[in-house]
This record gives structure tokens, sequence and C-alpha cells, in this order.
């Protein structure tokens, strides 16, 4: 089969060869992908910046979230038979969705949307679970709390209003003016234009902001959440709480601990909680975002789509960092 394919981290661009094809294991179905997407995580995966969480094996074929079709299942696997169209994201040590087939687990995947083509519903489950489990896992927004969404139009941004808006939350959001109807048609009450205004100066007496940005944005969020309030964050740098939990080593937890010295403090001195996400896959989540989707509550937004062979331009686009919404790849 053809996969994008690294074999050190920092490569330029990866190579798209042929490789072998993946054994499924008794838990796993294989896949033949019909389109992925483009996210961040696969940037900073070929960057090596996840190096001190995830320490990938090379050569390592590259690719976050997929849809496509069941071509074959395991012997352990009930929920899902030949022909089905699924989607998902699947578990960060067995990635590869930039290939023409992917063995993954079962509980990592879930039906298609059916009002969804293969190439919308590739859209939607890392960025989907990201947001799902930000807002409503992790913020547990109520209805009537205020919560900022940082970059808005981006594709975090475009699904994460959405979500927000459902659990009836007053939404904030940044972003520049080219993308003012987008993110109002998505919901969002309040629209801030990071060129021309800081949204620390702008809001006050918030319950909660999800951070996309990290750095000088994760802190200044701080100063915008009321007392008891909440941070949650996928660019920031994960603290030693978090590393306990993901079962880190000791050293790592002493190395997260001092490098969150500052959100440590932020937090004490605001008596705001802080939280960094990464998320995990999920095929329970997944199948509630499909019924969101079918529903017509939720909905992709696509920026541009490449054919599989475009990959390298498709990823100097990505690098752009001003898509509004997804990028898509297309497989077969």
């Amino acid at each position: 089969m053809k996969a994008a394919v690294i074999t050190h981290y920092q490569q330029a661009t990866p190579t798209i060869k042929t490789v072998a094809m993946p054994t499924p294991q008794p838990t796993d179905v294989l896949v033949k992908i019909k389109a992925a997407s483009i996210n961040p995580i696969d940037l900073k995966t070929m960057a090596g910046g996840l190096k001190i969480l995830l320490s990938y094996q090379m050569p390592l074929i590259i690719g976050s979230d997929f849809a496509g079709e069941v071509v074959s299942v395991g012997t352990d696997v009930t929920t899902f038979k030949v022909g089905d169209a699924v989607y998902g994201r699947p578990r960060k040590n067995r990635i590869g969705t930039f290939a023409e087939y992917l063995a993954v687990d079962a509980t990592d995947i879930a039906l298609k949307p059916r009002n969804l083509s293969f190439k919308e519903a590739a859209a939607m489950p890392l960025v989907g679970l990201t947001s799902y489990q930000a807002l409503h896992d992790i913020l547990q927004i109520k209805p009537g709390q205020h919560v900022l969404i940082q970059a808005g139009a981006g594709g975090i941004g475009t699904v994460a209003i959405q979500l927000a808006k459902r659990l009836g939350a007053i939404v904030a959001t940044t972003t520049s003016p080219r993308n003012f109807d987008l993110v109002r048609k998505l919901g969002a009450d309040r629209i801030i234009d990071y060129h021309t205004e800081n949204f620390a100066d702008a809001l006050t007496d918030y319950d909660a902001v999800f951070d996309t940005l990290g750095g000088k944005d994760l802190e200044q969020a701080f100063s915008i959440v009321k007392p008891g309030g909440q941070v949650v964050s996928i660019s920031g740098l994960p603290n030693a709480r978090f590393a306990k939990a993901y079962g880190l080593p000791r050293w790592k937890r002493t190395l997260f601990r001092l490098a969150t010295h500052r959100l440590n403090h932020l937090e004490k001195q605001t008596q705001v909680a802080y939280r960094f996400l990464f998320m995990w896959p999920s095929g329970t989540d997944l199948a509630e975002l499909t019924r969101l989707i079918e529903q017509a509550q939720l909905r992709p937004i696509i920026d541009r789509s490449f054919n599989f062979d475009e990959l390298n331009r498709a990823l100097a686009y990505a690098k752009n960092g001003h898509a509004r919404g997804k990028i898509i790849l297309k497989i077969s």
C-alpha cells in the first residue's frame, strides 16, 4: 500500500512510498482509508515536538484521523462488519492515517455520520473529540456560562464554538475580520479582532477559557476568569498533575513541574484551575458526535482539500496557520 513516511524527526517533507499492509490484531478492524485530515499534532510529531510525551520508532507513517470503509474485522470484533463506513482517531501509539489502509482498534472508531461524505467525516474526529472532551468532560460547561474559545476560525475553534453553544454557553472568540461572518454563523456571541484588541482587556468575569494558542495568550487567560473557574489548554505545557495521571516517570514529572512554574503561580494567584488536555481516542464519544451531526446540531468546516500526491503542498498550507476550518487529504 502507499503511505506517507518519515524516517527521522525534523524531516523536511514525508515521502509517499509503498510499504507493507498493516496486520490487524483480534480487536482491530482493517479500514480502507478514503480521506484523512491534517492537524497541528501531525506537524508537531514530524518536528519531534512531542518526543517528551511520545517516542515513535522510525520509519513512521504519519496522520491522526480518518474516514473510510471496513474491509476486514478481527476475531474478537462484534461491533462492526465488512462494508461499514467508519471514522475515527487511532490511539497515539498507532497513528498512520496518511495511508491507503489502517488497522485500528474497534473501540477507537464509530460509524460515519450518514449525512456526511467521507471527506466531510474525516474533518471531525480529532477536533471533535478534543472539543467535546475539553468542554463537556473537563470544563463541564453549563447553560449561561461565559467561555472564551481562542482562534475560533481554526479547526478546533469551528467545532468548539458549535459544541459550546449547544451546551448553552455564551461564547467569545478571537479571530481576524475576514472570519467574523463564519464564527458568527457558528454561534459566537462576542468576537474579538486579535489584530486590534487584546482579549485580556476586553473580557472579564468569565467561567472558562479553552486555549488553543499557548504562550502569552494562555497566561493572560487567567486574568479574565473568575475565581473557581477553569482554563484548559491543548497548546500550553503539561503540568505535573497531567504527567502523573499520564503515567510518566518521576523525572519527567519533575521536569514539567519546573517548566510550568509560571502557570502554577497563576493558578494560586487567581484561584483558577489549569488543565492540560491530551485528547484520548473514544469510539463512544465519536458516536455522540455522530448523533449531533445527524441531528444537524454540528457540522464540519472545510477550508480546502488536496489529493494524496499533493500531501506536501497540503502540509505547507497547514504550516501557514491561517486555514478556516480543516484541511482534507483525499486518499482514495
